[in-house]
């Protein structure tokens, strides 16, 4: 099957190389909607597009890691299914937790990517070798980004992001052929 999906090729050399790709969640894997229960819980509303995408990428040999500033139960539910973890919550400062994950993997910033939506993702996006931006990001992160997906956040733009690496790695006709 040959793949109907094509990215630029000078987007493809920049994004070679990825072995882990930082997300945050509330933006990029939501809506960045807020909504909340009557009784105060926060309640998250995920792309099932974007859920493949992080499987995806594990088995292409790229790994995720969440870093986010939030915490909720539906967001620990939804990627222990998903099977990431690599998990930062509650956490404003980002840089030091994707420095800590760098470090714990073995790997440094020129092997990392970041999808991010909003200033507390700056100083990831800035320090990794390809950064991306979801439609709907903040201007000074679209800025900021090498890529800023046709889709916006929580409607398939992480999906969009995992591809991009999975092509830009080679693996992404490979794990298309199992769905033949």
């Amino acid at each position: 099957m040959t793949p109907a999906l094509t990215f630029p090729p000078e987007l493809l050399l920049a994004a070679q190389g990825i072995r882990v790709a930082f997300f945050d969640v509330d933006g990029v894997l939501t809506d960045g909607g807020l909504y909340l229960s009557a009784d105060g819980e926060s309640l998250k509303r995920f792309h099932i597009l974007d859920g493949l995408g992080l499987k995806l990428l594990q088995e292409g040999g790229i790994t995720p890691v969440v870093i986010t500033g939030r915490d909720s139960p539906a967001l620990r539910a939804r990627l222990q299914a998903l099977g990431v973890a690599n998990v930062h919550y509650g956490t404003e400062d980002k840089a030091p937790a994707a420095d800590r994950t760098l470090q714990a993997l073995g790997l440094g910033w020129q092997q990392a990517a970041a999808i991010g939506d909003d200033w507390p993702d700056l100083p990831v996006l800035r320090r990794c070798a390809f950064a991306a931006a979801p439609a709907q990001a903040h201007v000074e992160v679209k800025a900021a980004a090498r890529y800023v997906t046709q889709a916006a956040g929580g409607h398939g733009a992480a999906r969009e992001f995992c591809d991009l690496l999975l092509v830009a790695a080679g693996r992404y006709a490979q794990l298309l052929e199992r769905y033949r």
